[in-house]
């Protein structure tokens, strides 16, 4: 009898803690239960900050092992490095890759999944910032003469950016709107992948509830969620979608992340 294949590996890159949960939730709690080597990078929000805290308690509802933190402060928010590190907006981008290329080899992910290049919700210019520096550090991870120092070279196989369809928005659009906030959409077109996490529905909502300073305020959309009807709820988070970024033809399959 044939043995079922192991999920591919997963790392997920993105710029605050939450954004994870949210966007990524349901695929890093899949993969993590199908048996792969499941991990998130998170770029801002330093460890002696109390969203760092919350993020070690998502990432263990997800079952994807503990923060690895790029060590940035978000733009919008001194709080996120009481340590007074450097915005990742400000970073030099080599440093920045360098750092995100020493996870990659780290971790040897076959899919790497982040921001798409929209910004995605408010437009936050860390969501921009961290696409940017994961599209570089995916290519420059697998070169051995670039941070020849941050571990042997290693090539994941696809990149996926997390995203969302003008005609999958649903109950998300409108519940973003009634606080005065915008969900940038991107083409149908542009979706390569609408994965189903239903199974694991309830422990995404788990996981976006760790991140408890968030859902206990009114405007972000761990809070917003957090106040929906579950029926409600489980509607909007069942699905994610992402447009596959790997060069060349995907041998892909529409409903599930495939290296």
């Amino acid at each position: 009898m044939t043995q079922p294949t192991a999920a591919p590996s997963l790392l997920g890159v993105f710029a605050h803690p939450d954004d994870e949960s949210l966007l990524a939730g349901g695929v890093l709690a899949q993969h993590a239960a199908g048996g792969a080597r499941t991990a998130v990078v998170t770029a801002t929000w330093t460890a002696g900050s109390h969203r760092a805290a919350e993020l070690a308690d998502a990432l263990n509802v997800l079952c994807v092992g503990a923060p690895r933190l790029l060590g940035y402060a978000d733009a919008r928010n001194p709080a996120s490095a009481p340590d007074g590190a450097v915005r990742l907006v400000d970073a030099p981008l080599d440093e920045a890759v360098g750092r995100l290329v020493a996870h990659i080899r780290e971790v040897r992910p076959d899919i790497v999944v982040g921001h798409d290049a929209l910004g995605q919700l408010t437009v936050h210019p860390d969501h921009r910032r961290a696409h940017q520096i994961t599209l570089l550090a995916v290519e420059a991870a697998g070169l051995p003469h670039l941070y020849p120092d941050a571990g042997e070279p290693w090539q994941p196989t696809a990149l996926y950016a997390a995203t969302h369809s003008e005609s999958g928005v649903g109950r998300l659009g409108p519940l973003l709107q009634s606080v005065g906030k915008t969900l940038l959409t991107v083409p149908d077109a542009y979706v390569t992948t609408t994965v189903d996490v239903s199974p694991w529905a309830a422990v995404k909502m788990a996981a976006i509830l760790a991140h408890r300073s968030e859902a206990a305020r009114e405007r972000p959309l761990p809070g917003l969620l957090a106040r929906l009807p579950e029926a409600e709820r489980d509607e909007i988070i069942r699905t994610e979608s992402f447009t596959r970024l790997t060069p060349g033809p995907a041998p892909g399959h529409p409903h599930r992340l495939v290296a």
